[in-house]
């Protein structure tokens, strides 16, 4: 859980507080907190008040978008800071097409996942 910079606040399309993703889960805040503790989430502290949040492209409905813990644990394995990880998955790559966050939520997670691998190399 970071500060986020402008160049990564201004990739992210749109972002989701905590709170907001216990509702749709319909799940405690605090289970929330632990999605991010495990790593399967990413929460970075942005706006006036600093208060945690997840880019909305994360959440799929009332669960997490399929693909996305694996591709997080493997660009950690990698050495990726939460920061570079945000600034990966959303940046356009035109081989995709589109950016790895918006191929995680068509399903083409398997491509995503060869990318990530791709950079420990």
């Amino acid at each position: 859980m970071t500060e986020i910079d402008a160049k990564i606040d201004a990739l992210v399309p749109a972002w989701l507080h905590l709170p907001d993703i216990a509702e749709m889960f319909d799940i405690q805040v605090a289970r929330v907190r632990q999605l991010v503790k495990e790593g399967q989430l990413i929460a970075v502290r942005r706006g006036e008040n600093r208060a945690l949040q997840v880019p909305a492209a994360f959440i799929d409905g009332d669960k997490v978008v399929k693909g996305l813990a694996g591709t997080l644990t493997l660009l950690r394995d990698d050495g990726y800071s939460d920061e570079e990880m945000l600034e990966w998955l959303f940046t356009p790559d035109p081989s995709l097409p589109g950016t790895p966050a918006q191929a995680l939520s068509e399903n083409r997670g398997t491509e995503v996942k060869r990318r990530a691998q791709a950079l420990a190399v």
